[in-house]
């Protein structure tokens, strides 16, 4: 018995199509043998309707194809076209381009990109300046996966929009820092207008983070401004900004069974953006930091 089908895997508006474009089954050689005391009055039936028997075997093997074709063409049909990842972000899943086949493997390539929740569409260009590439280079892999450096700035570019690059830090384990009484060494003017006032510091991020994917790392710079705000009587009082500008690299090895990381510190300088209370020691601050980075 020979069976063959040709089929087509299109993309069609975001989703996978299926199409059954050419199938076959063939008999070519039936055999059956009836054992028994009637078995030679069967088996006179059995071969005089062979033929029959045959064209009912390769035309219920034939139905039996079509039946999963169609089953596993409504199950790529099914197949959401963006995912909601939380009350911000939502993953465009839509397929893009035609998968590309070789003898071994079936390439395939979705969007990738984060939209807002509410959001449906995506840039048009991104999706026509894409092409499905079926190989990675390296040793042979049972799964491949590539992800464009249009993912990370998109999902940067939406989480900026929200306003969810924001930090509020009011609480410490060290309490004195975030008291002026704390500060009246650093910033004595702080301490003199503001006495034993809480303190509250507000890091938001100015610009959305700039990504580059490179050949062997992922660099990433931020651009922050951090905010010190003294709470007084109810009030909440900005007396200061420092921006901050941090450029680091990132880079992932698998070691084993584990996927290991490095980040390295390449860039971070801070300056006084603007102050209620004079002058503060920025040099000292970033010192401080650029230590504990590397």
């Amino acid at each position: 018995m020979q069976v063959g089908l040709t089929l087509s895997l299109k993309n069609k508006e975001g989703r996978l199509k299926l199409n059954l474009l050419d199938h076959g089954c063939y008999v070519g050689d039936l055999s059956i043998k009836l054992d028994g005391r009637a078995s030679w009055l069967y088996q006179l039936l059995v071969d005089a309707f062979e033929e029959n028997i045959a064209s009912s075997v390769e035309e219920g093997i034939s139905g039996k194809i079509k039946e999963g074709i169609t089953k596993h063409d409504n199950f790529l049909q099914a197949l959401p076209k963006q995912i909601s990842l939380d009350e911000t972000a939502a993953l465009n899943v839509s397929f893009v381009g035609n998968p590309v086949l070789s003898n071994s493997s079936v390439a395939v390539a979705i969007n990738g990109l984060f939209t807002r929740t509410s959001q449906i569409l995506v840039p048009q260009s991104y999706k026509k300046g894409y092409q499905v590439s079926s190989a990675c280079g390296g040793l042979p892999k049972m799964i491949k996966v590539l992800i464009h450096e249009n993912v990370f700035k998109s999902a940067s570019l939406v989480y900026f929009n929200a306003g969810k690059m924001q930090l509020i830090i009011d609480e410490l384990p060290d309490k004195a820092l975030l008291n002026t009484s704390g500060w009246r060494f650093i910033v004595p003017q702080l301490y003199k207008r503001y006495p034993n006032d809480n303190m509250q510091i507000n890091v938001s991020a100015s610009f959305p983070p700039v990504i580059q994917v490179g050949y062997q790392d992922i660099g990433a710079t931020v651009s922050m401004d951090i905010t010190i705000n003294v709470l007084e009587g109810g009030e909440t009082i900005p007396v200061a900004c420092i921006s901050v500008d941090i450029s680091a690299s990132c880079s992932v090895e698998i070691l084993g069974n584990n996927i290991a990381g490095r980040i390295t510190l390449q860039i971070f300088s801070t300056y006084l953006k603007w102050s209620k209370i004079g002058k503060l020691r920025i040099h000292l601050i970033q010192s401080l930091v650029s230590s504990a980075g590397t």
